[in-house]
């Protein structure tokens, strides 16, 4: 008999399963990857469903209630099967996935406040893609300096909001179909069988990344599983109705939108406008005019707005605390008088800004949303391998990680689903380097290639110079690993790099590729240079 504390508070499997579902998809997911692959990705999300999504979610469950006491946190399950420093590593990276996650939050939220005062998508006609990078850059300072003093309010504000989100999506579904029964018509056609299977080919390999991202984060609720009353029982109830409600909103929000739009002509901005059209063809439907596209605009304005604040905190916090100290440097560690990781938040906005950079290269605002969303589709399943490489080594010695739940008791089929799953993403991390929404083999393909490839180097290999500079301050006297001047100059050129890459990217001069690659050349330089010489040495 399991023993149950008489004072301890329960968390039920139905209220469990609501608290992932809200995470794990929204409208904006189903847009994404319609435009990726049409009326297909109805056949896609199931077997994602069935073979993908339920056992890596009761895999977390595992892991969670293995590592129950260390808060159940990914870093926490590499840490204690594989050490310190891939510990500190799988925090890196899970961070640095939230960098291109963010930027994207940040560009929607310029989109959203487009379409709430525009009431249509002509921002994208008259914002150059110096502008856009620029407001976004704006719209994340802001959030920093104002997000701590709302930090409380955002967190609910943004539960407030990612509710009425899907909330509004149920309701699209239903007046679809509402629709449909009154004599509404299909403008997808024709409508057959073949419609909704999805072509197998290397296209389709390379939209896999989206639609693992779109369906990731079961991890988040990995601390609350040991918070039942039965995991063994309640835990895979909660995970079979989320994929019950997941799959309700995937197969029939996708095929919606089928309903509105050609899958065989799809409008080339939709993964960026596509939610925001299709809630003005239903309010047209209706005969309501714009107002349900108001509506949606100003909740998702309002989730977003208070989604970026609590992400910027969130996430800059989780770098610095769930870290290991032999391998973080402290100046990253260093807070103000009321305790924000003020050095943490400049880390933060200066690689968004650069990631960002990258894009002004490219021949649109939409192709700069397309190519970052995108993005996260390679990043975000690359780092959720992290949860089936922990999963496999607890099951490679389950005698040593035991658990009060346990998915699949024999540990044989265990390590095969475990290794199926890490295949899979693996796979789609990498044919997800591969752009879409272009043409292949263009300019444009061949420049959103490099910039796939840079931004992973950056992003990752920023990870592995940072115990670096953690030996350089406990080399030093004063425990610094730069002086004053160095980090004056090093911040200097970073940020006046990035303002004149920002500036030549949305300029017309003949050469501003080749001014911007000098420019970046100088920079790197120049940061190498001032930080090349250690000062304060201990002597021994």
């Amino acid at each position: 008999m399991e023993e149950l504390e008489p004072n301890k508070k329960y968390i039920s499997w139905p209220v469990l399963a609501l608290m992932d579902f809200v995470t794990v998809i929204g409208f904006d997911d189903l847009a994404y990857n319609f435009q990726s692959q049409g009326m297909g990705v109805i056949t896609s999300w199931i077997i994602m469903l069935f073979l993908y999504v339920i056992p890596y979610s009761l895999m977390v469950g595992q892991l969670g209630s293995t590592f129950n006491k260390e808060g159940g946190g990914l870093t926490s399950w590499i840490r204690g099967t594989n050490g310190e420093f891939l510990g500190y590593f799988t925090a890196w990276t899970y961070w640095a996935a939230s960098i291109p996650y963010v930027v994207d939050t940040a560009n929607s939220l310029v989109v959203g406040l487009g379409w709430t005062f525009n009431g249509n998508a002509s921002l994208q006609n008259h914002m150059s893609n110096g502008w856009f990078a620029f407001w976004t850059l704006v719209v994340f300072v802001v959030f920093i300096f104002t997000q701590s003093r709302f930090k409380h309010s955002l967190e609910v504000l943004s539960t407030i909001g990612g509710v009425a989100i899907f909330g509004l999506t149920v309701l699209f579904v239903f007046m679809t179909f509402a629709g449909l029964a009154m004599g509404g018509h299909i403008a997808t056609q024709p409508f057959t069988i073949h419609t909704i299977i999805p072509k197998f080919n290397l296209h389709y390999l390379t939209t896999l990344g989206l639609l693992i991202y779109a369906m990731n984060g079961a991890e988040l609720i990995a601390p609350f599983v040991t918070k039942m009353r039965h995991p063994n029982k309640e835990f895979p109830k909660a995970m079979i109705m989320l994929a019950a409600m997941t799959a309700f909103l995937t197969i029939f929000g996708s095929f919606s939108l089928g309903v509105f739009f050609n899958a065989y002509h799809l409008p080339k901005d939709l993964k960026m406008n596509g939610a925001y059209y299709a809630f003005q063809a239903l309010g047209n439907q209706y005969h309501l005019g714009n107002t349900l596209l108001y509506v949606y605009a100003l909740a998702e304005v309002f989730y977003l707005a208070a989604l970026l604040a609590v992400l910027l905190d969130a996430m800059t916090r989780m770098l610095i605390s769930d870290t290991g100290n032999r391998y973080m440097p402290q100046v990253l560690k260093k807070t103000n008088s009321v305790g924000l990781p003020v050095n943490g938040y400049l880390l933060t906005c200066g690689l968004s800004a650069f990631i960002m950079s990258l894009g002004i290269f490219l021949p649109s605002m939409n192709d700069i949303f397309n190519w970052l969303l995108n993005l996260n589709g390679i990043i975000s399943p690359g780092v959720t391998c992290w949860v089936f490489f922990a999963f496999i080594k607890i099951r490679q010695d389950s005698e040593k990680y035991p658990s009060d739940y346990v998915f699949i008791k024999n540990d044989k089929t265990a390590l095969t689903v475990g290794w199926w799953c890490l295949i899979v993403t693996a796979v789609a991390t990498i044919f997800g380097i591969g752009p879409q929404d272009v043409v292949f083999a263009s300019s444009t393909w061949w420049y959103e290639l490099i910039i796939n490839f840079v931004s992973i180097i950056v992003l990752i290999g920023l990870g592995l110079i940072l115990p670096y500079v953690t030996r350089r301050e406990e080399r030093s006297t004063n425990g610094s690993a730069f002086t004053r001047l160095q980090w004056t100059g090093i911040l200097a050129v970073i940020f006046l790099t990035i303002v004149g890459d920002l500036y030549l990217g949305g300029s017309n001069h003949a050469y501003n590729i080749h001014g911007i690659v000098a420019l970046s050349v100088v920079g790197i330089l120049l940061v190498i240079l001032f930080g090349w010489k250690e000062h304060n040495l201990k002597v021994y």
